[in-house]
């Protein structure tokens, strides 16, 4: 059913029409919405909105190209500090085993990421457009405040694993550390006003510098491969452990992030591709090949650091190695490679500042989309980091680097709390005949969809009762 899911996503392969009508006859018109596109409607990202040139015709690979980089900026959310910590702490504690979980978390927002480019292409909304057309008042405001909780506990992450890092490599401490990524506000500004493209190519150099390390450290930890590939089979102990399953969820909430859910349906739709039913398909395709791509780098770099975590710390008896700091210290000695700490702290660094730029659009798109309340890039990088900034620093203070650790642990469990409120809306839209028309998807595919939803929901309701009870 998974493969179906993926076939129907990438399903349509015809070739666009150069027509650029902005409403195609098979895309449902206000009718499936409380409001049209004209008017006062406002397109997601409008500085940005199809300003990237699509090539129509030609090779295969100049189109990919041209619909190459949604996908990296989304895989961001997929591999920021709160995935380190999760993933560490999976790794050092349980060896292999929550492998699977990474596995199963990737192939679901493989899914999820390709409908919401489809979304964003076919209805010419995000998803904050689509709810803030489709719900009362009351429920837009209630699903505004869970995903600005989600982003805030993305940038919770993002502040400690920064500062840890500019700890690490430059002996700053903590709080300070946790200030200066406030400065941070300005790096989008700067990337944008040089715009879109250079700000996706900004983003895939620092992934390329976060892989690279990490195949360093993977080849200098050698783990067996049986045990590897065993690690991707799924175990009942994840559900029945009740601490493996709160690890367990911390890694799906650090991997199938929400707000990435509303920063993809939106940047899907920088390509000036024809806005036609022949060009929504065409983009369609080459959208998802460009997310799932990108998604593999992310499940690779996932992957990489749990199994360097089971390989080092876990077979060496460091079963408790759930900070960061730990893991930077152990490294080098443990692995025999002098630069391996460091290759660790450059790739958390970038990405801190990867994750950066990515929340803080998510973070526009989604008040904007919800609220139609737009503020400038810096104000609203520095609320959203002020808000993450105080726990970090009051946590630290009290508590040292441990508490920092747990922290960051439970940022990414917060994040899983909130996938419901993003990942049901999405799948209820993509649904629907009268909002998508002929882009609409398959049964088979819904049933998938609805799968994967459920399964948030009952992993969140079991950890709300293991919590409750102790």
């Amino acid at each position: 059913m998974l493969y179906a899911a993926l076939m129907d996503a990438l399903s349509p392969k015809t070739s666009p029409d150069s027509s650029t009508s902005p409403i195609p006859g098979s895309v449902p018109d206000a009718a499936g919405w409380r409001s049209g596109l004209g008017g006062d409607f406002r397109r997601s990202l409008s500085e940005v909105n199809s300003s990237i040139p699509v090539p129509i015709g030609g090779h295969w690979f100049r189109r990919l190209l041209a619909f190459a980089g949604p996908g990296y900026m989304v895989s961001v959310g997929y591999m920021d500090p709160g995935n380190w910590a999760t993933d560490l702490a999976g790794g050092s504690k349980f060896g292999y085993t929550l492998l699977s979980v990474i596995l199963l978390s990737n192939v679901m927002a493989i899914l999820l990421q390709a409908l919401a480019a489809r979304l964003g292409i076919v209805t010419d909304r995000d998803l904050a457009q689509a709810c803030r057309d489709s719900f009362s008042r009351p429920v837009n405001i209630m699903l505004w405040l869970a995903c600005e909780t989600a982003i805030i506990a993305c940038d919770l992450a993002e502040v400690i694993g920064t500062a840890i890092a500019l700890q690490l490599l430059f002996g700053i401490p903590l709080i300070g550390g946790a200030l200066i990524t406030a400065l941070d506000a300005f790096l989008l500004l700067l990337l944008m006003n040089k715009g879109f493209r250079f700000l996706e190519a900004f983003v895939i150099a620092l992934l390329i510098v976060i892989a690279v390390c990490f195949t360093v450290q993977i080849v200098a930890a050698a783990p067996p491969v049986a045990a590897v590939l065993s690690g991707f089979l799924p175990s009942t102990a994840i559900v029945t452990n009740p601490e493996m399953l709160y690890i367990a969820i911390g890694i799906i909430g650090a991997t199938v992030m929400p707000h990435n859910l509303y920063l993809h349906s939106s940047i899907v739709q920088t390509r000036a591709y024809p806005r036609t039913d022949e060009g929504r398909r065409d983009a369609i395709k080459w959208a998802t090949t460009d997310s799932t791509i990108a998604l593999m780098l992310a499940l690779f770099i996932n992957a990489a650091i749990l199994i360097v975590a089971a390989a080092t710390f876990h077979t060496s008896g460091h079963a408790d190695v759930a900070e960061i700091g730990q893991a930077y210290e152990l490294l080098s000695p443990l692995l025999g490679l002098g630069i391996a700490s460091t290759l660790f702290a450059i790739a958390l660094l970038a990405s801190g500042l990867n994750s950066t730029v990515t929340a803080t659009l998510a973070g526009q798109i989604v008040m904007e989309g919800f609220l139609r309340l737009r503020l400038p890039n810096w104000a609203r990088r520095l609320v959203t980091r002020g808000i993450a900034i105080i726990p970090v620093v009051v946590v630290t203070a009290l508590y040292g680097e441990r508490g920092t650790g747990q922290l960051l642990v439970f940022s990414q469990v917060i994040l899983s709390m909130q996938l419901p409120f993003a990942v049901i809306p999405l799948v209820r839209f993509v649904s629907d005949r009268r909002k998508m028309g002929d882009f609409v998807i398959s049964r088979s595919v819904a049933t998938v969809a609805w799968i994967i939803a459920g399964i948030i929901v009952i992993l969140n309701c079991k950890l709300l009762y293991d919590t409750l009870l102790g």
